[in-house]
């Protein structure tokens, strides 16, 4: 799927919108759990629910590997089951790795050939031969971490050298090299979203992939304020506030409503911005 791909994706649903699958056995509703996977079951029920409004799902592996075999199982049957029902919606492996080469080819192979996602993100502090394995998949996407909205990214990524360029930057400037707007998207965090005139500064023309909207405070309208370019080029994610919107037998039906109030606010930055 190339960058226009995508974009001809967000155009159709008016939407930016990346549902991130981060499902928690703790939070599951109770009718769920005498599911054979509750899981999956959940994955599934909220998949269908919010579909509409979704441009891509981004299941951060965490919460399934925490389950050990049958975590993976659940992985395995979301995807397929994305790629099956919804076959044009992107999909996201959030799994921040990172590691020298002959390991990278493993988990290169893992993410795009067994589980067949789209996407994976990678910590790029290895440098370049810890993410050239992906780029080797041509039709794959390398999401790398750049700048991220948690409290500790002071300690390395603002981190500035001798001409005032921060570590950030750096990250930026280096990684565009390696592959190209059709293989390399950004992770760059929603809550300092004044950032992202900076980040467009290095990056213009490619994809991000911005969490840090709705429960760790980010701004949806300034993270298009500052992150949007002439085609879009925003994913942004939103997961707890989606998953979690009810505990009971609706909660399908209440991510579907949060999900569309999202793509409503998303609606109107698009015919604002681009």
């Amino acid at each position: 799927m190339t960058a226009k791909e995508i974009f001809r994706q967000i155009r159709k649903k008016k939407s930016f919108l990346c549902t991130g699958l981060d499902t928690d056995m703790k939070k599951l509703p109770e009718c769920i759990l005498s599911e054979q996977d509750p899981v999956y079951s959940f994955n599934r029920a909220i998949v269908d629910a919010t579909a509409g409004y979704t441009v891509a799902y981004k299941p951060n592996l965490a919460f399934y590997e925490i389950n050990g075999e049958k975590g993976w199982l659940s992985l395995k049957k979301t995807v397929a089951y994305i790629r099956d029902s919804y076959p044009d919606i992107f999909i996201i492996a959030d799994a921040k790795r990172g590691d020298i080469g002959n390991t990278s080819e493993m988990y290169a192979e893992t993410f795009f050939k067994t589980f067949d996602f789209d996407a994976v993100t990678l910590s790029p502090y290895m440098g370049k031969d810890t993410v050239g394995p992906f780029m080797k998949f041509t039709d794959k996407w390398s999401v790398l971490l750049a700048l991220t909205s948690n409290p500790s990214a002071n300690d390395f990524q603002y981190i500035e050298d001798s001409k005032g360029v921060c570590l950030f930057e750096r990250v930026l400037s280096t990684s565009k090299e390696w592959g190209n707007i059709d293989n390399t998207m950004y992770v760059v965090g929603a809550t300092r979203a004044e950032m992202l005139t900076k980040v467009r500064a290095v990056v213009p023309e490619h994809f991000l992939l911005v969490p840090g909207i709705g429960a760790q405070g980010g701004s949806l309208e300034d993270v298009a304020k500052y992150g949007m370019n002439s085609i879009c080029g925003l994913l942004v994610n939103s997961s707890r506030a989606i998953l979690y919107a009810d505990k009971t037998e609706n909660f399908a039906g209440a991510a579907s409503k949060e999900a569309k109030k999202m793509q409503q606010e998303m609606e109107k930055l698009l015919d604002k911005y681009v």
